[in-house]
């Protein structure tokens, strides 16, 4: 297991994996993820390094409402493969932390 936290800026995103998830066998992930800031809203994506330099598209993999909210997303390692995964600031402009665990 491992946490990772995290302050999306004011550039309004944060790379979580600085190069792509290599990976070819069929483990489970499972992401808890938590918006620590009042007044914004973060989401977790997984992408190609375009759409995280772009801020656009990529897959949604977990949302939060704001503190006190943590979200479970459980997924296949293989579905990330390729990717990167990164956070997006989806509503308000405020500095913002989260919390990412993967086990």
């Amino acid at each position: 297991m491992i946490t990772i936290t995290g302050t999306v800026g004011t550039t309004g995103k944060y790379l979580v994996t600085s190069i792509p998830v290599n990976t070819t066998g069929g483990a489970l992930l499972k992401l808890s993820f938590e918006n620590n800031t009042e007044g914004t809203n973060l989401a977790l994506f997984s992408g190609t390094s375009a759409n995280f330099a772009s801020g656009t598209g990529g897959t949604l993999l977990s949302d939060s409402g704001g503190p006190g909210f943590t979200f479970l997303t459980i997924i296949d390692a293989k579905a990330l493969s390729g990717q990167v995964l990164f956070v997006k600031r989806e509503v308000g402009t405020a500095v913002s932390t989260f919390t990412l665990i993967v086990d």
